[in-house]
């Protein structure tokens, strides 16, 4: 880094800190940059924090610290009775934001909508390659064979046709990926050659515009004053990004930050007791997991996966890596979902038997890569620490493991590549309540090349996952999902390693801050006391 750089920088964060003196401004010490502020691109949280949450809405919206769904850009729906047809009634006099390139001539409506999503589906739309048209949901979640066609009926209203029934449609229209982006801003940016500006320079209407970004250092928001919902308590949101879990504590203990993510486990009891510090803490809807590429030899064998399952302490990993604040995955999905199968067995930690199986499907001097996340997320902790203990224990059974990582997003976009080799550490946090967005999403072939980072496709856990999203009510879909999770289990894509508790960290002059079950960080609501 260059002197100038650095002293910009080293300003830059001052001020930051000083700002956080004043009741107006809100700072947040996140654990790492976005990889954009286009939200449709990506499946991060760290990049919905900075994104979806303060400058966008969608159709629908899940209520803070639930997974109820309410209307949002939407002020309501119909479906019809056969669940082929859902109509959203659009609300009125919603303004988008403006920046130094763009100031809208009119406000949001079903030009938008439709802009939003075909920009997804229909690779005629020009922006369908723009940032390298990766559409991670869209095409994970099965949506272009689920939507077959996007009518305006009028301005203030949008006709979804689909090809099926899709149990969980409505709580889908509330995901990150279906924030609504502004098709005038696109049209300005293509005429203008800049259609890259859509993910950097993003235009919304949430209850914060955008104002300023530097990478690895810090992210400006203003308070939208013409926000058509609730608007934010505080007038300036402040992404302080601070990667070390022990600078982001320092930073809340001095007030240089207001609320940090992602404590260290072993701080939690320290802070819990300190009068300086509120410690938040709520059982996560989530999963920690090694996927390996089920799509490259010896991987490619279920007998070879479970042999390397069987090699992982996962207590060890409990214990060291979490520190209490975790509890041990059998399944992919957290078991505080529904349709969570307590019937599944968990593979036993077992050296001996996992080499003797390693042995019998002819795979000798095995040496493998993990891959390590270089940031903290809510359902890992330390993942470098925790490929070490995987490591050691991979090595009783004869295999070689070398650990690698890169930076967040390069992290992100070198784990979906079809010939990766060895496993790669990630989780999931889940985006609305439905066993579907972790069994679907992660696991369905049509994730292969995006969100499946284990490259899984098996027929029949596929099938049960699909028809299950047609059927109308939980009890009818929970005995595929029990059924699907046996599946999962047998054939093994996954070691699943871990759910965790996730912990928030702030001053206690922080008002109303809400952890959210679907693990993103929300500030609309929040205020500061005087």
């Amino acid at each position: 880094m260059s002197l100038r750089r650095t002293l910009a920088v080293g300003c830059l964060l001052a001020a930051v800190g000083a700002s956080a003196a004043s009741a107006q401004a809100l700072v947040y010490c996140s654990e790492g940059s976005p990889e954009g502020f286009d939200p449709a691109l990506y499946t991060a949280g760290t990049t919905f924090d900075a994104s979806s949450h303060p400058l966008y809405n969608r159709l629908a919206e899940f209520r803070v610290g639930t997974t109820e769904v309410i209307p949002g850009l939407a002020e309501s729906w119909e479906v019809s009775e056969d669940g082929m047809t859902v109509t959203f009634n659009l609300r009125r006099g919603v303004s988008f934001h403006s920046n130094d390139q763009f100031t809208p001539t009119r406000d949001f409506n079903a030009d938008d909508v439709i802009f939003s999503f075909d920009r997804q589906g229909n690779e005629a739309n020009p922006y369908f390659t723009v940032s390298g048209g990766t559409w991670e949901y869209y095409g994970g979640m099965s949506m272009p064979d689920l939507i077959e066609s996007i009518e305006k009926v009028d301005d203030y209203t949008v006709v979804f046709n689909l090809t099926r029934p899709e149990a969980p449609f409505i709580a889908n229209m509330a995901m990150d990926f279906a924030s609504i982006v502004s098709a005038e801003y696109a049209d300005a940016m293509l005429e203008a050659g800049t259609p890259e500006m859509l993910n950097q320079a993003p235009i919304g209407t949430g209850p914060f515009s955008f104002q300023a970004y530097q990478k690895d250092a810090v992210i400006r928001y203003l308070r939208n004053d013409s926000y058509w919902g609730e608007p934010a308590r505080v007038e300036s949101l402040i992404f302080a990004i601070t990667p070390d879990a022990s600078v982001r504590y320092q930073k809340v203990q001095a007030g240089e930050c207001h609320v940090m993510a992602y404590p260290n486990p072993a701080d939690i009891e320290a802070m819990k007791s300190s009068e300086d510090v509120v410690v938040m803490e709520q059982e996560g809807l989530n999963v920690g997991y090694l996927a390996y590429n089920t799509t490259q030899a010896p991987y490619d064998n279920p007998n070879v996966r479970r042999a390397l399952n069987m090699a992982i302490d996962k207590q060890a990993i409990i214990d060291v890596v979490f520190q209490g604040s975790g509890q041990i995955a059998r399944n992919p999905i957290p078991p505080t979902m529904w349709s969570y199968n307590e019937a599944t067995v968990d593979d036993p930690y077992d050296p001996e038997a996992a080499r003797a199986m390693l042995e019998a499907e002819g795979v000798t001097d095995l040496n493998m890569k993990i891959w390590a996340m270089p940031v903290q997320r809510p359902y890992n902790p330390n993942a470098r620490r925790m490929a070490e203990l995987m490591q050691e224990d991979f090595a009783q059974i004869g295999v070689t493991v070398e650990i690698v990582s890169y930076e967040w997003g390069e992290y992100l976009s070198r784990s979906r590549e079809l010939d990766r080799d060895g496993a790669v550490l990630l989780g999931w946090t889940g985006d609305n309540g439905d066993p579907d967005n972790f069994l679907a999403v992660l696991l369905g072939c049509d994730g292969r090349e995006n969100s499946n980072r284990a490259q899984w496709c098996y027929q029949p856990f596929e099938d049960l996952i699909q028809a299950a999203k047609v059927l109308p009510t939980q009890a009818e879909r929970q005995p595929l999902y029990e059924e699907a999770q046996l599946i999962f289990k047998e054939q093994a894509p996954w070691a699943t390693i871990a759910h965790s508790v996730v912990y928030m960290t702030m001053r206690p002059e922080v008002e109303n801050y809400i952890v959210h079950p679907l693990g993103g960080h929300i500030f609309n609501q929040v205020g500061i006391a005087n």
